[in-house]
């Protein structure tokens, strides 16, 4: 099948990438030029574990194309995917603006059995705004069909690829039908294909991610609970993960989520909430949590030393929002950094790949290292803020050593409390008994 796809982001580009390497033709349009130069280069973008390589082998195979003409792709594309960004507006909206662009820009190549789908999280509507603009462009009714994505940063191939299942949200039958047909390949294992309607589709994107921000609120301040009465999260969330009903997964304490969908997308549907005279309550205290959670760690850090950070130095272990993942949008460590700094505290940051990210908003105000440990030279503490599996297993008798002083705030709890108090560390997680921390 030939696709096209409007946009070389995160989304766009995993999922061209994807439908090339299952056999279709695929080409992505993107305007930056520039970015369309590196893509054809076989340079990519973004951090994505296996993209890089599956880039390089369908573009050699000439299914996967790259351009910043409409013209030499639409008219022979039976589908055609939207994957251009929606960020957030001040008021928390989303801003479809590059939406209403895509659409002018493809009404007059359209060819008549071709499908547009939305990609993009876009709120309840959005579809049929879409539709009833192709229409009045092309003067005649066109197809259009909303196919939120599910991908998680880290593991968007395996997410694409196998995934838990598949939603579109259609007007007539037998655009499912097509859609089926395309996805066909990736759902081998019996995972389920759900048709629906336009906006049930729309709809099940956002209340996906805001019931697992909602999980991870829920359990940073039971964790915040936990210490001011003297348990520990950890014990407490086995006792209740092992309920069938509740489950372990987005149930890790920490600094708050980051990153481009949870933040949005929560501020997102309280906005359509609002714009429906609903007052959200239980997603205004998911997000305000999360806003007080990424004040954590340098609350923790402050009370440690008693109010005087002037001239102390921190080393930081993670930047991106979450492992494997160079993406720094939302990111609970820059919360901390900006803090830091106004106190000021001199600080030393490793990130496996976020750091150029991180460096392109702070220049030279901090210190960047390329391995973890060349951070502790001489550091007051050592504060980790994204759970990177190089940094589980680390060589505490080396950390000990380098440390001016032996503390570690760790926003992640990656260590077992009474190993640290053992190896004689000042160990600080999130929701560990004051006992033990």
């Amino acid at each position: 099948m030939k696709i096209a796809v409007i946009g070389t982001g995160y989304v766009g580009l995993v999922t061209g990438t994807c439908f090339a390497e299952s056999g279709n033709q695929v080409t992505c349009i993107d305007i930056d030029e520039h970015k369309v130069q590196k893509l054809k280069a076989g340079e990519i973008p973004i951090f994505e574990p296996g993209l890089e390589e599956m880039v390089k082998r369908n573009t050699k195979a000439r299914r996967l194309l790259f351009t910043t003409s409409y013209d030499e792709t639409i008219p022979d594309a039976k589908c055609i995917f939207i994957a251009v960004g929606t960020p957030q507006k001040e008021d928390g909206s989303a801003n479809l603006d590059s939406i209403w662009k895509v659409a002018e820009s493809l009404a007059p190549l359209l060819a008549e059995d071709s499908i547009v789908i939305i990609k993009s999280t876009v709120p309840v509507g959005t579809n049929r705004k879409l539709a009833e603009l192709l229409q009045k462009l092309t003067g005649r009714i066109v197809d259009v069909a909303s196919n939120p994505e599910f991908l998680k940063e880290g593991a968007a191939i395996d997410d694409f690829s196998k995934p838990d299942r598949v939603v579109v949200g259609v007007s007539r039958p037998e655009i499912a039908d097509t859609l089926h047909e395309l996805y066909k390949p990736f759902l081998r294992t019996e995972h389920p294909f759900l048709s629906m309607e336009l906006e049930s589709a729309e709809m099940t994107k956002y209340v996906a991610n805001c019931m697992l921000a909602t999980k991870i609120s829920f359990i940073n301040e039971m964790a915040n609970l936990c210490e001011r009465v003297g348990a520990d999260i950890n014990q407490v969330r086995r006792g209740i993960g092992h309920d069938q009903r509740i489950g372990f997964s987005f149930l890790f304490p920490g600094v708050g989520y980051g990153g481009s969908c949870f933040p949005k997308d929560v501020s997102a549907l309280i906005s359509v909430a609002k714009s429906h005279q609903m007052e959200p309550s239980i997603l205004n205290a998911v997000d305000q949590v999360n806003t007080a959670q990424k004040r954590v760690l340098f609350e923790k850090v402050n009370h440690y030393f008693k109010g005087d950070l002037q001239g102390k130095t921190f080393a930081i272990w993670g930047l991106a929002f979450k492992p494997k993942t160079d993406d720094i949008r939302e990111a609970p460590a820059l919360v901390l950094i900006d803090q830091l700094l106004q106190a000021g505290a001199q600080l030393k940051v490793h990130d496996p790949v976020a750091m150029n990210n991180v460096k392109d908003i702070y220049g030279d105000q901090l210190a960047y290292f390329d391995h973890h440990y060349d951070t502790l030279q001489g550091a007051d503490a050592l504060v980790i803020v994204t759970e990177w599996n190089e940094f589980r297993h680390a060589d505490f008798d080396y950390i000990l050593h380098k440390l001016s002083n032996p503390i570690i705030f760790d926003g992640r709890n990656l260590y077992e409390p009474d190993k640290m108090k053992q190896k004689g560390f000042d160990y600080i997680g999130i929701g560990l008994s004051s006992l033990k921390s």
